[in-house]
């Protein structure tokens, strides 16, 4: 399937209490590195045609004004988790100025989250200025938003499954800590791939940083970001320094292509 060349910027790259956390006291978090300055995690891909993000965090309105985003054609949700949903009403910018509807991709368990959390977007009766959402259900089964063709990757967060998605050449998953043999092999192949890596001791329902790199070493990916990443991780000037070759921390603005 054709994939058009594409430009990736990471509009966030933190876990769900961002960096620097609130209350915190710690190193990372008083960092004056812009690297260490992370908003909840999302990305924005470009065609020449098609402009859609993974994933409105509560931080999105910010992304959106930070990336000068003026056009956005859809948005596709990896799971239902407040830091990768919550930011959903603030799409009525965009719906308001090009006067059409939002195409909202979801599966059916973070559909069923987004009707509850914002019953007023989708109620019969709707309030004046709420965002016109068109919201389509998506399964495991490859889609097009536009000129972009995007496979569905399964994974596990602790026991709930979220979607990560193959673009072409590129990978995108977040929130993870275990994914199958069969939705590993949908992985195989890409150029570059974004993994979470949260911290360096081992979570519960977040890959660490040593898992995160087995992985990428495993598929032989040439180049891999991390993403999803917490104060616990440490500096991103000193974790830059620990990584093979081939791996790398994503940051807030970071842009990248792929041909």
């Amino acid at each position: 399937m054709f994939v058009p060349p594409l430009k990736i910027t990471f509009l966030g790259t933190g876990t769900s209490g961002g960096v620097p956390m609130i209350a915190c006291d710690c190193h990372v978090c008083h960092s004056h590195d812009a690297k260490d300055q992370r908003y909840r995690s999302s990305i924005l891909i470009e065609s020449d045609t098609t402009t859609l993000v993974i994933d409105t965090t509560p931080d999105f309105r910010s992304q959106m004004l930070q990336a000068n985003v003026k056009k956005l054609d859809a948005v596709v949700f990896t799971h239902p988790h407040k830091d990768h949903i919550a930011g959903l009403d603030d799409v009525k910018a965009f719906t308001y100025f090009h006067q059409q509807p939002m195409k909202v991709y979801a599966n059916d368990l973070t559909a069923g989250a987004l009707r509850r959390e914002f019953s007023y977007i989708f109620a019969d009766n709707k309030y004046p200025g709420v965002p016109d959402i068109d919201l389509q259900l998506i399964e495991k089964s490859p889609f097009i938003i536009g000129d972009i063709p995007l496979i569905p990757v399964e994974v596990l967060h602790l026991k709930m499954p979220v979607l990560g998605f193959r673009i072409g050449k590129f990978t995108y998953i977040t929130d993870a800590n275990h994914i199958d043999a069969a939705e590993l092999k949908k992985i195989e192949g890409s150029e570059v791939l974004v993994l979470n890596a949260l911290r360096k001791e081992k979570h519960i329902s977040h890959f660490n940083l040593d898992e995160a790199i087995a992985i990428a070493q495993q598929l032989k990916i040439p180049q891999t970001y991390f993403t999803h990443i917490s104060h616990q991780l440490g500096k991103h000037t000193e974790v830059s320094k620990e990584l093979p070759h081939g791996v790398a921390l994503a940051y807030d603005g970071l842009q990248i292509n792929i041909d």
